[in-house]
Parts: C-alpha cells; sequence; structure tokens
C-alpha cells in the first residue's frame, strides 16, 4: 500500500455524494456515507463512466452511465450489470483532512 497523502479537506464532502479528486496522478472519487470516509477509482471499468457522479444507495455506488453498481468498502462489482471490480484506496481523516493512500494496481482484483 501506498502512504497517505492529503486530498481534500473533509468540510468539502457531503454526506451521500461522491466527490472527484486527482489523488498522486490518479483520478479518485471519495465518499462520506455514515460518518466513513471510502475511496475508488472514479473510472467505472466498463466504459470510464464518472462514479464520483453517480447515486448512492446502501453501500453502493452506481455508474451514471450504464448502472454498474460497486460496492464502497470494497469496490467489487454487484446486481444485475456484472464487470470488473474497481480499485479501493484506504482513506482516512486526519485533523479535518482526508488522506488517502492509493492501492497499487497490481494488487486490484479482476
Amino acid at each position: 500500500m501506498s502512504e497517505f497523502v492529503p486530498a481534500a479537506r473533509l468540510d468539502q464532502l457531503a454526506p451521500e455524494r461522491g466527490l472527484a479528486l486527482e489523488v498522486a496522478g490518479a483520478s479518485v472519487a471519495v465518499f462520506l456515507v455514515g460518518g466513513e470516509v471510502h475511496a475508488l477509482d472514479d473510472l467505472c471499468p466498463h466504459s470510464g463512466g464518472p462514479l464520483s457522479e453517480g447515486p448512492l444507495e446502501n453501500g453502493c455506488v452506481t455508474c451514471p452511465w450504464h448502472g454498474a453498481r460497486f460496492e464502497l468498502a470494497s469496490g467489487r462489482s454487484v446486481g444485475e450489470f456484472q464487470c470488473r471490480d474497481v480499485r479501493r484506496h484506504a482513506a482516512r481523516v486526519v485533523d479535518g483532512r482526508v488522506e488517502v493512500a492509493l492501492t497499487p494496481r497490481a494488487a486490484r482484483r479482476s
């Protein structure tokens, strides 16, 4: 796992909404759900839809382009429209700042 790097201020995150960020050269979608911060690659592996713009429901984000759903806690593809899992990154809050540690691409499940 990579080192944690500052990504955003906690007050930039709206509850139950995604925020697109650039973290160490990667496009990352960050979500604040139930007081927990989650981070996934922002691009849907099916066709590159922006997951940060997708609706959240029951701990999952849905790609706004084609409806692929991913668990925030694992990045696992779930539901009727199955595709490759999305890379999940460790995220935490320290002193009001959201920090993200990118998961190396080699660790991603297919």
